[in-house]
């Protein structure tokens, strides 16, 4: 069972209402970062929720979660309606086919308008079964828990019309969750069984990594003998950090897993927009970044793998023709003191999601002046990069049109400055400024104000109606009749 839908629309609220789970309070800014599997028991039956997140910068957590859930709950504020990542879930569901729930929540708002957003859902061709299709649809809030238990139901019926079954004697096979270097139990792994059981004792490998399962524990981090299918666990000792996304197998033994591992470390999971920088090709990244004024060097280092590769994605969307972003390193864990060495070697600027700074890092960033952002919520993290990068962006020329005059009389005229008397037809003009000149709608020279004048006074500006006197300099002889537009020229900071 997967829970999807538009950022703040409340799908971890809702899990909280089921459960009590509290997740909104253990995150930071109320965001679910990365993938959560939480499981309920209902009826004698087992449930297990994964939550995503709703944020756009997470799209592929989101598909990577649908993937490996047999039901979809797509939750909408039903005072808001349909938005953008509710779009983005409409076609993941649509496309990999599985079913549906459509919970309207919020609805103990006076704003909330369900029959609104069964319409919108319609424009999208997603037919709930009061609008005449087949998507069953509820009204619930997680506020006040009403419609909870309904919903409950809902899920057990639909699994039952889908005749959803797993083998629990089969040996298990599964997704990786979520994936992490903990400081104190070392790599640790969130797996999401598929299919059989799995028992402590046994051995398993991704096509990244390889363990024998020690311990297991609940969602919860209660210590369990055996886990069952559509079970989330968390293990820890895998040989290197699995990646996210990866299936796991159980093998006979520790050397038929670890050959497993190394002959399918080729497989390709979810591509990154940034290619990995070998040994190799380091020391030329860093040599042609230090050269390079408009290029934002990164070193990554994040909580979890899920977290890197949202980041990553998001910072592949941004612009980069005029501010060049490269990332140097990215990796799990907290920042240590080879981050701090290739940061003060590059002029990298160190990205910390999530994690902290070791003690002996943190003396070595001090003394050598290396940089260190740190952020707990992805959206600051993306903004500071963005302002981070139009520092360094070379500001852009911007043409500022003041007005134009209509040139009434020509006084005295020497070398190549002019006494002309004319009146704003457009705009305020403002001394100082260039000058087009244009006669008969074409461009014939330009110039600058030197001086203004009304009533012979020297003022700063001139509004639309008013006459004014100008001193012009310039390369063109202005006549009766002719146009002048007054313009400025400003740098102003490239916006990314």
């Amino acid at each position: 069972m997967v829970v999807l839908g538009h950022v703040d629309h409340g799908k971890s609220s809702l899990l909280e209402a089921i459960r009590d789970f509290k997740i909104t309070a253990k995150e930071s800014g109320g965001i679910t970062q990365h993938i959560g599997a939480y499981q309920v028991e209902e009826q004698g039956k087992k449930i297990t929720f994964i939550d995503t997140p709703g944020h756009e910068a997470f799209s592929q957590m989101r598909s990577r979660g649908a993937k490996v859930a047999d039901i979809a709950i797509l939750v909408i504020d039903a005072s808001e309606g349909v938005k953008p990542q509710t779009k983005e879930v409409l076609s993941l569901v649509k496309n990999l086919k599985i079913s549906s729930i459509v919970a309207l929540n919020k609805i103990d708002r006076s704003e909330a308008d369900p029959e609104k957003v069964k319409r919108e859902l319609q424009k999208e061709d997603f037919l709930v079964e009061s609008a005449g299709g087949k998507i069953p649809s509820i009204e619930i809030s997680a506020k006040t828990k009403k419609g909870i238990p309904e919903l409950l139901d809902l899920i057990l019926l639909v699994a039952e019309m889908e005749e959803l079954q797993a083998f629990p004697e089969k040996p298990a096979e599964g997704v990786v969750i979520e994936s992490y270097l903990d400081s104190q139990r070392g790599i640790t792994a969130t797996l999401l069984l598929t299919e059989g059981s799995l028992i402590k004792g046994d051995v398993i490998a991704t096509p990244s990594a390889f363990t024998k399962v020690r311990s297991l524990e609940d969602f919860q981090g209660n210590s369990i003998e055996k886990a069952l299918p559509s079970q989330p666990v968390i293990i820890f000792g895998f040989s290197q950090v699995p990646k996210v996304g990866e299936e796991f197998k159980v093998f006979s033994d520790l050397e038929e897993a670890e050959r497993y591992a190394q002959t399918k470390k080729g497989v390709k999971m979810d591509k990154s927009p940034f290619s990995p920088i070998t040994d190799a090709q380091k020391k030329e990244e860093v040599s042609q970044s230090v050269e390079s004024e408009r290029t934002l060097n990164l070193i990554l280092k994040a909580d979890v793998l899920g977290s890197l590769e949202a980041i990553e994605g998001i910072l592949g969307n941004l612009p980069r023709e005029k501010v060049g972003l490269r990332i140097l390193k990215s990796e799990v864990g907290n920042v240590n003191e080879s981050d701090i060495k290739l940061a003060s070697g590059s002029k990298a600027l160190i990205v910390a999601f999530r994690v902290k700074v070791d003690a002996v890092a943190k003396k070595m960033a001090e003394r050598n002046k290396a940089r260190i952002a740190t952020f707990d919520v992805i959206y600051e993290l993306v903004e500071g990069l963005r302002k981070s990068m139009e520092r360094i962006a070379e500001p852009e020329e911007v043409r500022i049109d003041f007005g134009k005059i209509k040139v009434l009389a020509k006084f005295l005229a020497e070398k190549n400055r002019q006494i002309i008397g004319g009146r704003v037809a457009e705009g305020e003009i403002k001394k100082g400024g260039k000058i087009e000149v244009w006669r008969k709608e074409e461009k014939i020279g330009q110039g600058r104000m030197i001086n203004l004048q009304r009533n012979k006074k020297d003022i700063d500006s001139v509004p639309k109606g008013d006459e004014c006197g100008i001193l012009f300099e310039g390369d063109v002889k202005i006549e009766e009749g002719d146009i002048l537009v007054v313009y400025t020229k400003e740098k102003r900071r490239v916006q990314i």
